[in-house]
């Protein structure tokens, strides 16, 4: 068969079912302790979201001097005691009593500043005050913010906006961070062709090097994107050679299944140790997780990532997100949940852990869950979803009327716009949900197909605003009662 497909006996098509937790152990195991990256110096001001190497310290205080915090006049605390509005105290501009702007710092000798705002000005030499001011009055000392020597942050944070503002207020300049993870991504597939070019009929755009690239960079990490490779197992056994010699990680997209042309379970066999091949989670259960020796000797990461863009975008959020967050010492990223009621019985299968795509949107003061499309081919079910709910695999699905946490996809403000329509799709509501997206940026039309009657009964139960039907009499604009069983009619309700 030459290099085009490998043998029957020579293919490895046994797909093992490891729960997820599992495998992800087997591999931080094997090569945990050599998987720390190294630290390098950045400029603080490209630092953002990089994770720093070892504690820091602050180098100088801040501020480092006693400075005036309001414009006004600085003098001794002590002076001013006794004063009041029938016996005002007398100070001369510049000898006890020196004015000052916010930030200023203050003259030897004074502790304090009165506003200018409570100062009677009784001639350009002389200034009176009606009321007495405590020892350090609107001033901030040395040191308020920041003491030298201080830790300013612990080894493994991530930095935010406002951590480079207090490194800078600091006197550091230059923090140590971990070197940004490599990622090397190769696509691989004969039905593959790049973006822009007009696909032939059993000819696929590769677009999913997008989605895990981007993924590699908003998590901290450096995508490299290879060529296409063919199937062809030297080819992409040479691409995996090269990759291990440069990348950090390495993901190997498509071929992790048992088809003829599925070779990166042999690739990584061959090249190193394949720790699993096939992980109890739905969408992605190909995955593949392997150890394979880099041009230094040491152990590296080989992933065989799923082809379905579902798949492959579930494996690395589960597998890789991780991962390099334990490379750089940092907590892993977590998205952020909110809980939900579910507005139907979705069936899930025992022993694989689903993770089931919703929309979301507040009815009657709840937040209801829709089920979304659920196919691991289906990259619209990731670009409508508003979250997802992981369904542990020792259920058989969830109830309607259920309390789930769902990890959002979109941020909660957005959700909180939707509007979530249930019932019959029409194309003519996608032209409705752009308009509406228009007019008014907040709010989003969220549309779940569930047919007619469904839409109906999910609108009276308070767990969708509106509901599409085509069951609707196009005479009367009434419901044409034939279609409805009598225990299920609503009354009568609005065209879609």
């Amino acid at each position: 068969m030459g290099d085009t497909a490998l043998p029957l006996a020579g293919r490895n098509i046994y797909l093992e079912n490891i729960p997820r937790e599992e495998a992800y152990a087997r591999l931080i195991e094997k090569i945990g302790p050599a998987l720390s990256l190294p630290p390098e110096e950045a400029p603080v001001h490209e630092a953002l979201g990089r994770v720093t190497a070892g504690p820091v310290y602050a180098a100088i205080s801040s501020p480092h001097f006693h400075a005036a915090a309001m414009d006004g006049f600085a003098l001794r605390a002590e002076a001013t005691f006794g004063a009041s509005t029938i016996h005002p105290k007398p100070f001369t501009v510049g000898a006890d009593a020196h004015p000052v702007d916010t930030g200023d710092p203050l003259p030897e000798g004074t502790d304090a500043v009165v506003m200018s705002e409570l100062i009677n000005e009784i001639d350009a030499e002389t200034i009176e005050i009606d009321a007495a001011v405590a020892p350090w009055n609107h001033v901030r000392v040395a040191g308020e913010d920041v003491v030298a020597g201080q830790l300013l942050l612990p080894p493994g944070h991530r930095l935010r906006p406002f951590d480079l503002g207090g490194l800078l207020a600091a006197g550091i300049t230059r923090v140590s961070v971990r070197k940004r993870p490599l990622v090397a991504i190769i696509p691989t597939g004969d039905e593959l062709v790049s973006p822009g070019a007009p696909p032939e009929p059993g000819q696929l755009i590769e677009f999913n090097s997008a989605i895990l690239s981007a993924f590699v960079t908003e998590w901290g990490g450096e995508p490299e994107v290879y060529p296409i490779v063919r199937d062809r197992l030297e080819a992409i056994e040479e691409a995996t050679r090269d990759a291990l010699e440069r990348a950090d990680i390495v993901l190997v997209n498509a071929g992790s299944s048992a088809g003829r042309e599925d070779f990166t379970s042999a690739v990584v066999k061959k090249l190193g140790e394949v720790l699993v091949h096939g992980v109890a989670i739905f969408p992605g259960k190909p995955t593949i997780i392997g150890a394979c020796a880099g041009g230094s000797g040491a152990l590296k990461p080989v992933f065989g990532i799923p082809g379905y863009p579902v798949s492959a975008a579930l494996a690395l959020q589960e597998f890789v997100r991780p991962l390099m967050a334990h490379m750089a010492g940092a907590p892993p990223l977590e998205y952020e949940s909110v809980r939900a009621v579910m507005s139907r019985k979705s069936a899930s299968r025992m022993g694989m852990e689903e993770f089931l795509r919703v929309k979301l949107g507040e009815v009657g003061g709840r937040m209801i869950a829709l089920p979304a499309k659920r196919g691991a081919s289906v990259i619209t079910s990731l670009v409508e979803a508003d979250g997802m709910i992981r369904v542990p695999p020792t259920s058989e699905g969830i109830e309607s009327g259920e309390e789930v946490r769902v990890e959002l996809l979109r941020p909660l403000s957005e959700v909180r716009g939707n509007i979530l329509m249930a019932g019959s799709h029409d194309n003519a509501l996608d032209l409705l949900a752009s308009e509406v997206r228009r007019r008014y940026r907040e709010v989003s039309l969220s549309t779940s197909a569930v047919g007619s009657m469904a839409g109906l009964i999910a609108v009276r139960g308070g767990e969708a605003h509106v509901a599409g039907s085509h069951l609707l009499d196009p005479k009367t604009g009434d419901y044409n009662w034939s279609y409805i069983p009598e225990g299920d009619r609503v009354g009568r309700g609005p065209r879609a």
